[in-house]
């Protein structure tokens, strides 16, 4: 259950710092894929990072979604 309005409960405080880590690391992750040689994302640059957080967080859901089958 969410917060109430004009508060932040720790779940709520959890998905934000989870959503910001993927922010950071789709940033980081374009950063490192323009030091590649011929790698140059110019003004598509934002696009570049909105998609590398897009898999950081398909990745991270596919890791952590996990469930043993259950008989």
């Amino acid at each position: 259950m969410g917060s109430p309005r004009f508060k932040l409960n720790k779940e709520d405080g959890k998905k934000i710092l989870i959503g910001l880590g993927i922010a950071v690391a789709g940033t980081v992750l374009t950063y490192l894929e323009d030091l590649i040689p011929k790698v140059d994302f110019g003004v598509y640059a934002p696009v570049a990072v909105a998609i590398n957080s897009a898999l950081v967080n398909a990745a991270r859901k596919w890791i952590t979604n996990y469930s043993p089958v259950q008989p």
